[in-house]
């Protein structure tokens, strides 16, 4: 089991790794919360020659799926852009949240916007790195919170080699049950090629995305364990920051 951590301080990812005794870190490469420009990373050239592997967490704002064409342009850029950053520190993915159409829209054109991407990529010579879509919390016009959402999310886009990022906690929100999950979602995608192991503060279905320590919060550690091992993939804590070092040696027990 490769095991690592998502880093708060961006700018020093390396530094990260080693207080945390990892050697695989997930990251931004721009503020999360803002439409900004990326700049090159300082620790770029280190990165990349490093035995530490990275994935780029995409920007949070990005909504490939949305109708509103000043939302959803701006992000197919976004994520061709962010991917290309993601290969220039030899990053092995980028992880894209599936999005969502508003309220009473047409859950059809969401997954034909995400199919566009893919389609017109590949036209293009592909991305600079795998493209792996999580699954999300809430949202009755998601496309990739229930699993009969990321079927048809992967009808639309999983011919084009769609990766896949399976997050614990937003699968538990989302009200789908932990125990079987990694049969099921590889039944509908055929791979998970990263796992978000996050412990919920919130109860099952609760559509809230709010992350707990895997020994403290709604869901039983024991059975975030037996997805992390079933999965074969990666794992990367996206915990608590006061308590991730302990979750980092919860997980090396195993």
């Amino acid at each position: 089991m490769r095991i690592g951590a998502h880093v708060r301080d961006s700018a020093d990812p390396l530094g990260s790794a080693a207080s945390f005794g990892v050697d695989f870190v997930q990251m931004f490469l721009t503020d999360p919360q803002k439409w900004e420009k990326l700049k090159p990373h300082p620790q770029g050239e280190e990165l990349k020659a490093s035995a530490v592997d990275v994935v780029v967490h995409s920007s949070y704002v990005l909504n490939v799926a949305s109708l509103n064409n000043r939302i959803r342009i701006p992000s197919r850029k976004a994520v061709i852009e962010q991917a290309a950053a993601a290969a220039e520190i030899g990053a092995i993915g980028l992880v894209v949240h599936g999005g969502h159409v508003r309220d009473g829209e047409d859950t059809a054109k969401g997954f034909e916007n995400w199919r566009k991407l893919f389609e017109r990529q590949a036209g293009e010579g592909g991305f600079g790195v795998p493209i792996f879509i999580e699954n999300t919390a809430g949202g009755d016009f998601a496309m990739a919170r229930r699993f009969d959402d990321i079927a048809r999310l992967w009808d639309a886009v999983g011919e084009f080699g769609a990766g896949f990022c399976l997050d614990t906690c937003h699968a538990w929100a989302g009200g789908e049950d932990l125990v079987g999950v990694v049969d099921r979602i590889k039944a509908i995608t055929g791979r998970i090629d990263l796992v978000h192991l996050n412990n919920s503060r919130d109860e099952f279905d609760s559509a809230r995305d709010r992350h707990a320590n895997l020994a403290g919060g709604t869901i039983d550690a024991e059975v975030l364990t037996a997805v992390a091992e079933a999965s074969g993939a990666p794992v990367i804590l996206e915990t608590p920051a006061e308590g991730l070092a302990d979750d980092v040696t919860l997980l090396k027990g195993l």
